[in-house]
């Protein structure tokens, strides 16, 4: 079905289609939608969110209010230091909650009217009362969605985005808030960047969760550096430096025309044009996080009964593992930071790639099987059943 008419999608942005949303909100203007996600329930227990954050694999941290001052503690974190947690005011974050829960993934991929070089990951914040971060903005996109207990959320399109110097937060100096909000089980809010806000856990006792699906905008001087990089690491350039022409001088400490002209033609025989650019963009929009680990399966499938349990006959199928990222163009299947020339299928690998699992066709050629099953044995690919 397409995102467009899907009428799951259309309540997920308020009775908007996808395309209607992108039109009038997208890095636009902020959205409130009551009741996003009807009968929304929790994700995993509060328990298991601690297990989470006590977790070497899992980036969390917590956030104490102590008067108009935030503390910032780093996890992973010990049973010793929740058990001395006060009763209120304090938030845990725990940061990629998609790749370690399968629950989380499939909210994740509600948003996949985005395209997936833009989706991010999702974070839950696990809040006390009075729990939150402070007034702050986020330089990319990002959907609030609520769980359970309640969240008043004030926002602001000020100007002002000065920030508290030397606070362990990026905190606002000054909000001025223009709209407040009160959000429960499914009620969701939209934020462009540089959006003011301001959430604080409001219910009397317990705990107030919510689920933030971020997105990726690296700044242009990110994307320069990781290109320089990838390009070194791409490119092998011929020759070293030669001056047979080179004579005496008095003056050492002058730059040799002949050294300046050498580098530019040094740098010059790099491949920086348009082709190696976008690849350059498909590699860089798929490098996993260094927080991102695969590992080999245990047991592992032989090559022969792992192309039996992923083929269509048996109904089974392939599926991208929760931290795999994979994109294509016209000419290439991005997997991981690694590009490959799609041959053969290219339906086949785009629908992998759109829908992130495949039943592999009784005639899928050699080469397919083999691809995918190097990816089974590095873990970027794994089996499911029907």
């Amino acid at each position: 079905m397409n995102a467009n008419t899907n009428p799951t999608t259309k309540t997920l942005l308020g009775g908007l289609t996808p395309r209607e949303f992108m039109a009038k909100h997208w890095q636009k203007h902020w959205k409130y939608i009551q009741q996003a996600v009807p009968a929304f329930e929790e994700l995993l227990s509060v328990d298991d969110m601690w297990k989470l954050a006590c977790s070497e694999d899992v980036e969390s941290r917590l956030v104490l209010r102590q008067g108009k001052k935030f503390v910032l503690e780093d996890g992973p974190f010990t049973k010793a230091r929740i058990a001395k947690l006060p009763a209120r005011d304090w938030t845990l974050l725990v940061q990629g909650l998609n790749l370690h829960l399968p629950a989380a993934d499939a909210l994740l991929r509600k948003f996949s009217f985005l395209p997936y070089a833009r989706l991010d990951d999702v974070m839950v914040s696990l809040a006390a009362p009075g729990g939150g971060v402070g007034p702050h903005f986020d330089s990319y996109d990002v959907f609030l969605l609520q769980g359970m207990g309640t969240r008043r959320w004030e926002i602001s399109e000020q100007k002002d985005l000065s920030l508290i110097p030397d606070a362990p937060l990026k905190i606002l100096k000054r909000m001025v808030p223009s709209e407040t909000f009160e959000l429960t089980a499914g009620d969701m809010l939209y934020l462009p960047p540089h959006v003011a806000h301001d959430g604080v856990a409001m219910q009397s006792e317990g705990f107030c969760t919510t689920y933030s699906i971020g997105f990726r905008a690296p700044t242009h001087q990110e994307l320069a550096d990781g290109f320089l990089d990838w390009i070194g690491a791409t490119s092998e350039v011929e020759g070293r430096l030669a001056d047979p022409d080179l004579t005496a001088t008095d003056h050492p400490a002058r730059m040799p025309k002949q050294y300046q002209r050498e580098v530019a033609d040094a740098i010059a025989k790099l491949q920086m044009d348009k082709a190696a650019i976008k690849q350059f963009a498909g590699c860089y929009a798929t490098d996993p996080k260094p927080s991102v680990e695969f590992s080999e399966p245990k047991p592992l499938l032989s090559r022969t009964a792992f192309a039996k349990a992923c083929g269509s006959a048996k109904g089974g199928a392939v599926a991208l593992a929760a931290g795999t990222q994979c994109l294509y163009d016209d000419e290439f299947l991005f997997i991981n930071g690694d590009a490959f020339v799609v041959q053969g299928d290219a339906e086949l690998w785009h629908s992998l790639a759109d829908t992130r699992t495949l039943s592999v066709p009784a005639d899928a050629k050699t080469e397919t099987i083999d691809a995918l099953y190097a990816w089974y044995r590095d873990g970027w690919v794994r089996i499911v059943t029907a």
